[in-house]
């Protein structure tokens, strides 16, 4: 059995459509919006809606710029627009189409945080599936599922009204991965919470994994855990037990899945 794996694919229609070949099947774990391209500055939501000139200047600011001066750019920049909340989701809604009709099938997938799940029924067709906070059979092993990120611990959501990241409590994160019982694979958006896993070395920080998951590969020791997230990992993989956690690449930049055999 091979299976592929991707995330964090941000917009990479032409990689998505082969990430199939030779596969038995496509996982694919979030992160399919591209929504500002800061290599590209004139791609993604931001570079449609207000062109590469002026997402160049935010890109910048958020690299040298105060927090207060990216904000005030920010909002100056949704304000110049008549109807944010509509341009935002017609954005969504055309990359959507894109991504998901590129996607192989069979294909399971669940959202990453830079994600609107709740569109996503729409646009899955047949041999699609949707997983959060579920399991599946894939060649006779398990797989379980959990889509997201966390948000830090004390902070309440953000909703400015035209875009929501998907962005979990840890304690609504909590009950996803207790849903899943008994699996040879655990598939995430986000790492475990080992600092090797979560520290990203470019943005020099380390983002938020889940001590959740880390209970629950620590306890039910499954073949695989597989993730995305840290677009440059301090360390691609670790072992816990018998479980071999492995960030499965910054799909986007490299077009390359990773591959599951057995």
């Amino acid at each position: 059995m091979r299976v592929h794996v991707v995330s964090d694919v941000h917009g990479n229609v032409e990689a998505l459509a082969r990430a199939g070949e030779g596969a038995d099947a496509l996982i694919v774990l979030g992160d399919l919006l591209d929504f500002v391209d800061y290599r590209e500055h004139g791609k993604g939501i931001l570079g449609t809606l207000f062109g590469a000139e002026k997402v160049g200047v935010f890109a910048r600011l958020r690299r040298e710029g105060t927090r207060e001066e990216t904000v005030a750019y920010s909002r100056a920049l949704w304000a110049s627009l008549e109807d944010p909340g509509a341009a935002v989701d017609e954005a969504i809604r055309v990359q959507y189409a894109a991504m998901f009709g590129a996607m192989t099938t069979p294909t399971f997938a669940t959202p990453g945080n830079v994600d609107a799940p709740a569109l996503w029924p729409e646009f899955a067709g047949d041999g699609i599936r949707i997983l959060d906070g579920e399991s599946a059979e894939i060649g006779g092993l398990k797989f379980g599922f959990v889509g997201g990120a966390l948000l830090p611990d004390g902070v309440v959501p953000r909703r400015n009204g035209f875009w929501r990241p998907y962005l979990r409590t840890r304690e609504e994160y909590d009950v996803s991965v207790g849903k899943l019982e008994d699996v040879d694979v655990l598939c995430t958006h986000v790492p475990p919470a080992l600092p090797d896993l979560v520290y990203d070395v470019v943005a020099r920080r380390s983002e938020i994994g889940s001590s959740a998951l880390l209970d629950l590969i620590t306890i039910q020791q499954p073949r695989w855990s597989v993730f995305g997230h840290v677009h440059q990992p301090l360390s691609p993989r670790t072992r816990v037990g018998r479980t071999e956690c492995r960030n499965v690449g910054h799909f986007k930049v490299t077009g390359v899945p990773y591959v599951l055999r057995w």
